[in-house]
């Protein structure tokens, strides 16, 4: 049976890590370690922690992304991980991506296209299907509104123009930007 994170010294137990070093100071594991809470009999949080980032081995990426598309069901596989602590892991990873949204799109003039791709990357990449968005603009390019048009498959979606072109119609829109992303692929765009 491993130590228990009772008996580390404080400065090493995550909680207090933070508390007195701040949340950039934690390894990925401590920082999972906490959004779990407790471990079991024979491993830490900590040790949990580390092994949901070893659902990540052999992916070549080494970042928490790969945790937006990990399930409840793969991380309740993980003995110690009950369906309660995934879905709390699921939960935190939502906020994430919501927070890298922008907070308000008013005001967002967009002049080329990678201001659109760094506006809704964030957004599409993690997801599994295919998405088609309609960006609608006024006549100084300033964002109107981010509708989105369709949802397909992994690799197709369906949009109808007078779809577009209702939306567009409906507001005044002088300008339209037509975005998608490519969940078949390694990158999405």
């Amino acid at each position: 049976m491993g130590m228990k994170i009772k008996e580390l010294p404080t400065s090493e137990r995550p909680y207090e890590k933070l508390e007195i070093y701040g949340a950039k100071k934690l390894s990925n594991s401590e920082l999972l370690a906490i959004i779990i809470k407790t471990g079991t009999k024979e491993e830490t949080a900590v040790t949990l922690a580390q092994k949901i980032l070893n659902l990540n081995q052999g992916k070549g990426i080494n970042t928490l992304n790969f945790l937006q598309n990990v399930t409840i069901e793969e991380l309740s596989k993980i003995k110690g991980i009950g369906k309660i602590k995934a879905i709390q892991i699921i939960a935190v990873c939502e906020i994430s991506r919501r927070m890298s949204l922008p907070l308000d799109i008013s005001n967002i003039k967009i002049t080329n296209s990678q201001e659109v791709v760094d506006l809704l990357k964030d957004e599409l990449i993690y997801e599994k299907r295919e998405i088609v968005k309609v960006i609608l603009l006024n006549c100084r390019n300033i964002i109107q509104k981010i509708i989105d048009l369709s949802y397909g498959g992994t690799n197709f979606a369906i949009l109808e123009p007078k779809d577009v072109l209702y939306e567009a119609i409906k507001i005044n829109a002088q300008n339209i930007i037509i975005v998608h992303n490519h969940p078949s692929r390694k990158s999405n765009s």
